[in-house]
């Protein structure tokens, strides 16, 4: 157990709560200049927030409770690794107390609010970590998912919510909520910056008990798919949800998705469990020495949830987690049906009025379609699908089996941007969609092959490689002894390359990492005069491509000066 601070020390914020639903509720300690990252790197650039249950060295961690604080030495892992990848700390979240809740405003800190509108709850545990983002205070946040808390607040807030896969993500330097099944989330305003976060945040870390190493769906699901849909649906008398999944459902139809009845009956047993079974001694055991010890410095329903952890006997314990394996063996038979599930991410919006006057009932509503997600170990992405009439956001969550994260937010993506939403509450656009971000692969686990023409993401063939899970690793050129000449006949157009010294020019292409089971099916689809050879790249490295037998190139247009094929096909656009 970490150590904790008295409230009111000199190291830990004294809690002032806004009022009944002020912005300001969203953050418990933010430091005058960000905490800066590595000078360069993937994020470079990029401001985030952190759930005050994750450590960042320098900055009090509380879990929204004043008598636990104290002052972590050294970051969390993943703090550290978003770090490292360039991104800078932008500050501490406030949070349902001990991550313990999903509607945001359990806390000594004061209530979060809807970022669309301040009546209404903003979602939790993680309350602030998503209305920074949906405010546009930062480029993206940390949140903690046990039974929900990363998709929650996502769908109430109009942005992504990405839970990965337990384990992906190391949870070292998290203060537990139930920590066989607690994991740290990531909230941006679009699916891609989440998914590129996700990249440089995931990693085994043997710090942490639960960390593992995941075998990483990399190719997108095909053009035609199943979907579940759960049967019977529950949106507990909100007629606008209802009326808005019904839209996402079309609107998933349309990008080649077939929706498939599915008996939600096993999986809502399973969310039952994490509450109201033995199960929840695990939040109790993530606290204990604290809560034995200050019991009364925890708030209600926070206190009582706690509590009842102590009435259960091993046994009891045992007896849930059977339990709990047997409704995941009935559950995993959909698996044989659908490639996804699709469910809402809360199925009603609720007051900060009605969550007062009833915090066990409301809170129950929103997590009627999460807390089964990480207890039957499935990973999963909150996207935003609308606007309802009353000007609430309204989201859907896309769930797939251990591993389909990456496979998730392809379709995520697509689906986000064919809905036409604004980013998160701030109005503006979205941006354009970004090639889908798959995990990377080992040099040994596959060959770097560089593209120039038809295979350069978002062309025509660039699918070949997709389907067949190659990871885009570089854009750059190559050295500046090539010239690009369009070959006269191909379908789609294609371009040949040819190595020119004392002429030549630097040439636009694209590095990509085929896995190595899937080069000779790639190779195969590559027709003469085109054929396998190397490249001299800019900073003077040799990688596998493809080049032009020389006969081939007499009478075809040279189009070097354009310095790429992407820009030449452009120009002839216009």
């Amino acid at each position: 157990m970490r150590p904790f601070a008295a409230a009111g020390s000199a190291h830990v914020p004294a809690p002032q709560p806004a009022p009944h639903g002020q912005p300001e509720a969203a953050w418990i300690s933010r430091p005058a200049t960000p905490i800066a990252g590595a000078e360069a790197g993937p994020l470079g650039g990029l401001r985030f927030a952190v759930k005050d249950n994750i450590d960042v060295a320098g900055l009090p961690t509380t879990a929204a409770c004043p008598a636990f604080a104290y002052a972590p030495e050294v970051h969390a892992t993943v703090v550290q690794r978003l770090l490292d990848a360039g991104a800078s700390v932008a500050g501490k979240t406030n949070l349902d107390q001990f991550a313990c809740g999903l509607n945001g405003s359990r806390s000594p800190y004061g209530a979060v609010p809807n970022s669309f509108d301040a009546r209404y709850v903003s979602g939790g545990s993680s309350s602030g970590s998503a209305y920074a983002v949906a405010t546009g205070q930062v480029d993206f946040s940390l949140g903690t998912d046990t039974a929900g808390s990363g998709r929650v607040p996502a769908g109430l807030n109009n942005i992504v919510g990405l839970k990965p896969s337990k384990g992906l993500i190391s949870a070292k330097g998290v203060v537990p909520a139930a920590q066989s099944v607690d994991c740290v989330s990531i909230f941006a305003p679009t699916v891609a910056l989440a998914a590129r976060v996700l990249a440089c945040a995931m990693g085994p870390d043997a710090g942490d008990p639960y960390s593992r190493r995941l075998e990483l769906a990399r190719t997108p699901l095909p053009a035609r798919f199943r979907f579940g849909v759960p049967q019977p649906l529950e949106f507990h008398g909100d007629a606008l949800a209802a009326a808005a999944f019904e839209r996402a459902v079309a609107q998933l139809r349309e990008l080649g998705g077939e929706p498939v009845p599915v008996d939600y009956a096993p999986l809502a047993r399973a969310a039952g469990l994490l509450y109201d079974s033995a199960l929840v001694a695990e939040r109790y055991a993530a606290v204990r020495p604290f809560f034995d010890a200050h019991e009364s410095e925890v708030i209600e329903p926070v206190r009582g949830i706690l509590a009842r952890g102590r009435a259960f006997s091993a046994a009891d314990l045992v007896d849930a987690q059977t339990e709990l394996h047997a409704l995941g063996q009935q559950a995993a038979a959909m698996w044989s049906s659908i490639d996804l599930l699709l469910v809402p991410t809360a199925p009603t919006h609720c007051t900060l009025d009605a969550m007062r006057a009833e915090p066990v009932r409301r809170n129950s509503e929103l997590g009627h379609y999460t807390n089964f997600v990480n207890l039957l170990d499935y990973a999963a992405l909150s996207v935003p699908a609308s606007i309802r009439p009353d000007g609430l956001p309204f989201g859907v969550t896309l769930i797939g089996p251990c591993g389909s994260d990456f496979r998730l937010a392809e379709l995520g993506q697509r689906f986000h941007h064919a809905t036409g939403l604004p980013m998160g509450a701030t109005g503006g656009p979205l941006p354009a969609p970004e090639p889908p971000v798959w995990p990377p692969l080992a040099e040994a686990e596959g060959m770097s092959i560089a593209v120039v023409g038809a295979h350069l993401t978002g062309m025509p063939l660039n699918r070949q490689l997709v389907e067949r899970g190659a990871v885009l690793v570089e854009a750059t050129t190559t050295a500046p002894h090539y010239r690009l000449y369009a070959l006269p006949g191909t379908t789609p157009p294609k371009p040949g390359l040819q190595r020119e010294p004392g002429r030549g020019v630097p040439i636009a292409l694209e590095v990509w990492r085929v896995p190595c089971a899937e080069v000779g099916a790639f190779l195969a689809q590559i027709p003469p005069p085109l054929g396998l050879g190397s490249v001299e790249l800019a900073d003077g490295r040799w990688v596998h491509s493809f080049i032009c037998e020389a006969h081939a190139l007499q009478g075809a247009e040279d189009v070097s000066a354009h310095g790429g094929w992407r820009a030449y096909i452009a120009s002839r656009s216009a």
